[in-house]
């Protein structure tokens, strides 16, 4: 059935260091503009000093410390200034970081009073150097997961070991929370050795119990239908009818760096879910 509330529940703003320096004003409007009712904020928060090896990478990834609290009172301001047009929820789309857990729970314990969504999203896997970006570019990964694993069945389990300690962690929170983008490590399928279809499916079928009673959700990304190496969105359809069938929410995510980019997919979202 369609949803009951037309809702994008990811999307970045200004302090997003790899996206568009435009005032969330202009994503708002768009988003009232195509009729949604519900809009959350999810930016990326700062990450451990050197995260990645990669220095110039490692700049782009997310806000350094100093401007959490400036995002944080950017989005309050904008909650209150829409309040009568659209409901805007604070959020923050969090990292799982792996050996580094109390980095996150120091962010949420700080904000926690004020944090209405968490995305929770795996972007790092460990690889040759040190953590290594999955969806930086094609010849990254080749060079510094596909070569440190060995084989594209290697680096997909290691991806859903991730993702399964992210759900156990998740869990935990008092807040709406859900995992972001859970096939992202198709991104680059044009350009990389195929993937397993069989793999994917037992590993994604092996976290709806595991989603489903820690009441996460999850993020029903269409970032990869306009992503030339990927094509599709970042999370099949049968499993979105998975999750439906175990009460796991489904939450469009436009994953939008810039205005244009707000609603983008959201047809396919809802022709999937009218099915």
């Amino acid at each position: 059935m369609p949803p009951a509330l037309k809702w994008d529940g990811h999307t970045h703003t200004k302090f997003c260091y790899h996206g568009s320096s435009a005032e969330s004003d202009a994503y708002i409007e768009r988003a009232i503009e195509l009729g949604f009712q519900r809009y959350t904020i999810s930016e990326h928060p700062p990450l451990p000093a050197d995260w990645v090896p990669d220095k110039r990478l490692m700049a782009e990834l997310a806000m350094p410390d100093a401007e959490l609290p400036l995002y944080m009172d950017y989005v309050s301001t904008i909650k209150r200034k829409y309040e009568d047009r659209i409901e805007i929820a604070v959020g923050l789309e969090l990292d799982y970081l792996q050996g580094a857990l109390p980095f996150t729970e120091a962010i949420v314990d700080r904000y926690i009073d004020k944090l209405e969504d968490v995305v929770y999203s795996v972007h790092f896997l460990p690889g040759a150097g040190g953590m290594r970006c999955i969806d930086f570019t094609a010849e990254d990964f080749a060079a510094n997961l596909l070569s440190y694993y060995g084989t594209m069945e290697k680096v997909v389990d290691e991806y859903y070991n991730h993702v399964e300690a992210a759900i156990e962690w998740a869990s935990g929170l008092p807040m709406r929370k859900r995992i972001g983008h859970i096939n992202l490590i198709e991104k680059f399928a044009a350009k990389l050795p195929p993937i397993d279809e069989t793999q994917i499916k037992e590993r994604l079928t092996a976290l709806l119990p595991k989603l489903a009673k820690g009441g996460v959700g999850i993020d029903a990304n269409a970032a990869g239908l306009r992503v030339p190496t990927c094509g599709k969105p970042y999370v099949p359809e049968w499993f979105m009818r998975a999750c439906e069938a175990e009460g796991i929410a489904l939450v469009y995510g436009s994953d939008s760096h810039r205005p244009e980019h707000v609603g983008a997919g959201y047809d396919w979202f809802e022709a999937r879910l009218k099915r």
